[in-house]
């Protein structure tokens, strides 16, 4: 099975835009940063009715690659994808990458996909992930995503194989 219909969700600090934008570019897909979506310039989140109207129109397409969690609408997301990718890195990992992201590109919103906002509200949320969140994603996955190809990357070092993997088949295939 191909990949044309990609959802990757994980903590924050995970990777999650990284490996967006990294798939984007290999399967040539469009890339949609979900927090680009929920969020306007002053971080005022979008009505959870109008999120909602909108991943389910980002989904119609026949090729994508949707990162962020938002696990209250997830659902609309693993129900259309044909591949989910997990960023399943430890909690210290996802600390690390959140703190060396906001080092590199600063606070706010970037073109890039990068979405920094670090509070104490990101730092719990990301402290209890593996406890509180990560269940619930997963048996979200179970539930709406059975029978589809689900990836987990669990580091930044199998990230990186897996990626080159994805490049090795894409050059072995013929272009369609």
């Amino acid at each position: 099975m191909g990949m044309n219909r990609v959802v990757i969700v994980g903590v924050c600090g995970s990777g999650k835009s990284y490996v967006a934008r990294e798939l984007g570019r290999l399967l040539e897909a469009p890339v949609t940063h979900l927090d680009a979506t929920y969020y306007d310039d002053d971080w005022n989140p979008l009505p959870q009715r109008e999120f909602a109207a909108a991943q389910r129109e980002l989904v119609a397409g026949a090729r994508w690659i949707i990162d962020g969690n938002y696990n209250g609408s997830l659902e609309i997301r693993l129900r259309a994808c044909d591949t989910v990718v997990m960023m399943d890195v430890s909690t210290w990992t996802a600390l690390r990458g959140l703190f060396s992201r906001q080092a590199r590109h600063g606070a706010g919103q970037h073109a890039s996909g990068v979405y920094n906002r670090i509070n104490w509200t990101v730092i719990s949320y990301v402290l209890g992930y593996r406890r509180r969140m990560r269940p619930r994603v997963l048996a979200k996955i179970r539930e709406f995503a059975a029978g589809k190809d689900v990836v987990f990357l669990t580091g930044r070092a199998r990230t990186r194989r897996w990626l080159e993997e994805v490049a090795g088949e894409r050059s072995e295939s013929p272009r369609v």
